[in-house]
């Protein structure tokens, strides 16, 4: 049994669903995981625990890469010219993805920052509600809300961008990201990350090696770990360079293929020890 995040959410919230997921990790040989925390509260609803472990999600680092055309395209898309510095951010426009924060990190940074800018991507219930925030904030012509976009396109960005920021939260219902896609993605693109403590990203991501690191719902920490990396490029590079190398050393798909394939054969193993006895 492989588990993502939300699968546990479900299972914790409503009785009949976990009563299920305690049938199936009865029965399964082998549990897997995307973060720590998701692998905790699966054991928490019966999953065996020396029957499990951690594997986070792998990514493509040629799709996702460093493009100096590509970025220059997509900065002349979006109007910007080289003394503006892009922020990016993409998820689901939901409460557990965090952004009203970033929004209001915006309106800290942008005295820091004149030429900062931030783009969304993604779409979802809150829309009207974040671009209403960006207003009240007096951000609104600093922020663009780019829609819903390819995977493709997500890579574009992330090149054309000078800091990636993934501010996730565990939202007041208690739901949290097992991990974002877009934090791997980020790290694979070179990206300077700044995100959360939320669910598993602290997995992939080290604080001050490749990636900053803040706590949730703190939009003045975001400020302040976005503006560090706008005020330096030598930071920017270095937290970029190490996040990429860590990617390709760690996490491309045939890493993670590699470590799934053992825990199908620890699966078998299993599988023919208890028929065995």
């Amino acid at each position: 049994i492989s588990l993502h995040g939300s699968d546990v959410f479900v299972a914790e919230r409503h009785a009949a669903i976990g009563m299920a997921a305690r049938a199936a990790f009865s029965r399964s040989d082998w549990v897997t995981a995307c973060s720590d925390d998701l692998r905790l509260r699966a054991i928490r609803l019966g999953a065996p625990a020396e029957r499990s472990e951690t594997v986070p999600y792998g990514v493509d680092p040629e799709r996702f890469r460093p493009d100096p055309a590509v970025r220059a395209r997509r900065r002349r898309q979006l109007g910007l010219d080289a003394r503006h510095l892009l922020v990016f951010a993409a998820g689901r426009l939901v409460r557990k993805k965090g952004f009203e924060y970033l929004i209001e990190a915006m309106s800290q940074i942008a005295a820091r920052c004149p030429d900062a800018v931030l783009a969304i991507a993604g779409g979802g219930d809150l829309e009207r509600e974040l671009r209403a925030r960006a207003a009240a904030c007096g951000v609104a012509d600093r922020v663009t809300f780019a829609g819903l976009l390819k995977q493709d396109e997500v890579g574009e960005f992330l090149a054309a961008a000078d800091v990636a920021v993934v501010p996730s939260v565990r939202d007041d219902s208690g739901n949290v990201d097992g991990l974002p896609n877009v934090v791997m993605e980020a790290l694979a693109s070179g990206t300077p990350l700044v995100a959360t403590t939320a669910g598993g990203i602290p997995a992939v991501a080290r604080n001050g090696e490749n990636a900053i690191l803040v706590g949730e719902r703190d939009p003045a920490a975001l400020a302040g770990a976005i503006g560090a990396l706008l005020d330096s490029c030598a930071l920017r590079t270095r937290i970029g360079e190490t996040a990429r190398r860590d990617v390709i050393e760690r996490h491309s798909w045939m890493h993670v293929a590699r470590r799934f394939e053992r825990c199908y054969l620890e699966a078998q193993r299993h599988a023919a020890a208890t028929r065995d006895d």
